[in-house]
């Protein structure tokens, strides 16, 4: 993996707590799994593709489908791709078209500071609904299911922490995004909160990476 593409955004996350509670997902039924507070890129995550909303598990870094050699020789960072632009590039173009998928999260991360002095934040919803609906493009690779995250600029909410933020998408944007929409405005009001957490490594799991720490000992 490449260590320098965790600092881009978004980098790591943690696992929804689906229960199949909401009204509109009630239908779904997942498997229980342990719950993860520290996803990084390349590993399998959960995600819900198809009109049906079929629940997968994809590895969290694209792969085109038209890639021909091993794993190991696909260089491009691709766990994330920008709304922007993404559905004029070559590895997302197809998958923008047929491969729509949703990836829900608790919350996510973000890093702020100097190289060396970073200072994570965690990032959740403002809203009733905890789960946080990122927007994803999935692909398969020989047998491999593989996805990405969407990002956009960051509202007002999150621009604090970081310039962009992932494509959060509301019960009606769900359905539009799903049915194949082009609105590149997609995800601009979601409402987040944001807090400093404690640093912590790259093998760091449990429930305490999201625990608030005081903001003197953020500085």
């Amino acid at each position: 993996m490449n260590s320098a593409a965790i600092a881009d955004m978004c980098g790591r996350f943690i696992d929804a707590i689906l229960r199949g509670t909401d009204d509109e997902l009630s239908q779904i039924k997942i498997d229980p799994f342990p719950h993860r507070f520290n996803i990084k890129p390349t590993e399998d995550v959960l995600i819900l593709a198809k009109q049906s909303l079929e629940p997968m598990m994809a590895r969290w870094w694209l792969i085109p489908a038209w890639h021909k050699g091993e794993l190991k020789d696909f260089k491009l960072t691709t766990f994330n791709a920008r709304i922007e632009d993404a559905k004029d590039k070559p590895t997302f173009r197809a998958v923008w078209r047929y491969g729509r998928c949703l990836i829900p999260a608790g919350g996510y991360y973000e890093w702020i500071g100097e190289r060396g002095h970073k200072q994570p934040h965690f990032i959740q919803s403002a809203g009733n609904e905890g789960t946080l609906w990122f927007a994803g493009l999935a692909s398969r690779w020989q047998d491999q299911l593989t996805c990405t995250i969407m990002t956009r600029a960051a509202n007002g909410t999150v621009s604090a922490v970081h310039s962009r933020m992932p494509v959060i998408l509301n019960a009606e944007e769900r359905d539009a995004w799903m049915g194949g929409a082009d609105d590149l405005s997609i995800g601009e009001g979601v409402q987040l909160l944001h807090h400093p957490v404690a640093p912590f490594g790259i093998a760091a799991e449990g429930p305490e990476l999201i625990e608030p720490i005081e903001e003197s000992r953020a500085q």
